[in-house]
């Protein structure tokens, strides 16, 4: 994409209605506009970016063996009713009529309308294990919208349910969860501690909130810093085996790390001081067990093979996907704009062109553009008549991970600059060679 021909406004100063980083960064960046309080809309860079955080949520979730589906965001409030949650929701719920003075309400999430749908079409223990998950629109009415996509009233949420025939199988579905969050979050360059957490409205005994530690988090956080030495990596995982997935779990959930809500002093203390820390969250998943509760209320039963019917054991599984955008901001940036990470970045490269115009500059800049979109990246040229010092406070306020300088001076010695936007180091290389760098570090990805 030419940067001439792509709408991005950037704004040169802060807004002054931004209080955190990630949504100042955001506005500036053109990459989202507000149409109402904690309502909006995404432009075309922030569009980019959500869905690169959408496709890794979908491949993670179908590699563990879940299937994709969509659920309407209107719902009927008679299933709410049904399963006792209408009333009990509160205020956050937006209740709305249709034409015919039905109740219905705009859904904030998806257990009632996702169990009906199961009991409509399945009857037996043989269809089961089974996970179902949608990537929709949810609505939820904060009294007090702030920070962005962060804490908004209408935020992009995948949401996944599981439907098993005993709590061990459910256990672990929930397990399996757990794993494939991991990874997901590692994809995109963070680093997502779960803490046992309190399960609230949704019900059940056994929930995990997945917080990157961020100073504006809106939770306090207490862990052993031995759990941020723990990666997901490459390791091959059979979503299948039950005592893999328990493996991993119990890696990753031995070291203490809760939120204010289940923080047990007493054995935070067991841990040794110098690794002991308190710290703010932002929450970006949840995963939660609550076995019968709702297919009991919604009669949602299968055949148990013995002639008898039994309700199926349930869990939920969230990720935050718009949210996760502002949380990896929040977790990468500098004084100087965003630090994407390679796994989400709305370009893969930038070009900057020191004098557009310039015939060998411009033959350069028009090469380099052709060489990385044959090798299937995407790069962005800033092919605008503007000085140097504004083209590269673009770049720097976009966080593109690699910048690809070319000038009439480097030329002249066959070479242009490569600099990473994490580090500051720059390299001088030929053209070429600039090119295959590029590419060979998303190859690896």
């Amino acid at each position: 994409m030419r940067l001439s021909r792509y709408f991005m406004p950037v704004l040169k100063e802060n807004p002054v209605d931004a209080q955190i980083v990630s949504h100042r960064l955001m506005l500036r960046a053109g990459m989202i506009k507000q149409s109402s309080a904690g309502i909006y809309s995404w432009l075309p860079m922030g569009f980019k970016v959500l869905k690169k955080i959408e496709d890794i949520v979908h491949e993670e979730q179908q590699r563990a063996g879940h299937m994709p589906m969509l659920m309407p965001t209107i719902q009927s409030a008679d299933l709410w009713r049904e399963s006792g949650r209408y009333d009990a929701f509160g205020d956050e719920m937006l209740r709305i009529k249709d034409r015919h003075d039905r109740d219905m309400l705009f859904t904030p999430t998806a257990e009632e309308l996702i169990t009906d749908i199961f009991r409509a079409h399945v009857g037996s223990y043989k269809d089961l294990p089974l996970t179902l998950y949608q990537i929709q629109w949810k609505f939820r009415d904060e009294i007090r919208p702030r920070f962005g996509v962060m804490r908004g009233r209408e935020f992009y949420m995948k949401d996944g349910y599981n439907f098993d025939l005993t709590k061990e199988a459910a256990l672990h579905a929930y397990n399996r969860h757990l794993v494939s969050y991991l990874r997901t979050y590692e994809r995109m360059g963070l680093q997502a501690i779960p803490m046992r957490a309190d399960s609230g409205a949704m019900g059940g005994d056994n929930t995990h909130e997945f917080l990157v530690l961020a100073e504006t988090g809106e939770s306090e956080v207490f862990y052993d810093s031995a759990v941020t030495d723990l990666t997901f990596g490459d390791r091959a995982i059979d979503y299948d085996s039950v005592a893999q997935c328990q493996g991993v779990l119990e890696e990753f959930t031995t070291k203490y790390a809760r939120t204010d809500e289940t923080h047990d002093e007493a054995l935070f203390n067991q841990i040794p001081e110098e690794r002991r820390r308190v710290a703010r969250g932002i929450e970006v998943g949840q995963i939660f067990y609550f076995g019968t509760k709702y297919s009991e209320a919604l009669n949602a039963t299968v055949d148990d093979g013995q002639g008898g019917k039994t309700p199926v054991h349930m869990g939920s599984h969230g990720i935050g996907v718009s949210r996760l955008l502002g949380a990896i901001i929040e977790a990468s940036h500098d004084d100087k704009g965003i630090i994407w990470p390679e796994g989400v970045t709305p370009f893969h490269c930038g070009i900057v062109n020191l004098k557009q115009g310039d015939e060998a500059a411009d033959a350069a800049c028009d090469g380099l553009y052709s060489a990385l979109t044959n090798a299937g990246l995407e790069p962005l040229y800033d092919d605008r008549k503007e000085r140097a010092g504004g083209k590269f406070a673009t770049m720097d306020l976009i966080g593109l991970p690699w910048r690809i300088t070319v000038g009439p001076r480097g030329l002249k010695n066959g070479v242009v600059e490569v600099t990473s936007r994490r580090s500051g180091v720059s390299e001088e290389m030929t053209p070429e060679a600039a090119v295959a760098k590029v590419a060979a570090i998303y190859a690896a990805l």
